[in-house]
């Protein structure tokens, strides 16, 4: 738990975000929940700022964002929507190998 300090006093957050990665993450569940964040960033101006080569998917990754999709996650959703390439990996060897990525 964190504190943080309001005009009437002290207010309880139940999540406290202390850096970008996993941000949508956090706010979603956050807002599914009815709690409150806190977010502490250094710059304002950088808060949810995409790396330079955000790809989701692959032989590892993909595994991933379909479970984390079938327990109530968005992140295929997301990347469905922010997608700017998507691409059938390994597509000259066998189906055990090949594997969806999205470059958002």
């Amino acid at each position: 738990m964190a504190f943080v300090a309001v005009a009437a006093g002290l207010r309880v957050l139940v999540v406290q975000v202390v850096t970008h990665i996993g941000l949508a993450g956090i706010l979603i569940a956050a807002a599914r929940l009815g709690a409150d964040v806190g977010l502490i960033s250094f710059r304002l101006d950088r808060v949810g700022e995409m790396s330079c080569n955000p790809a989701i998917g692959g032989l590892g990754k993909g595994q991933i964002v379909k479970e984390v999709d079938a327990l109530g996650g968005l992140m295929g959703s997301i990347a469905d929507e922010t997608g700017i390439q998507f691409r059938m990996l390994n597509t000259g060897k066998g189906a055990a190998v090949r594997a969806p990525r999205c470059q958002s």
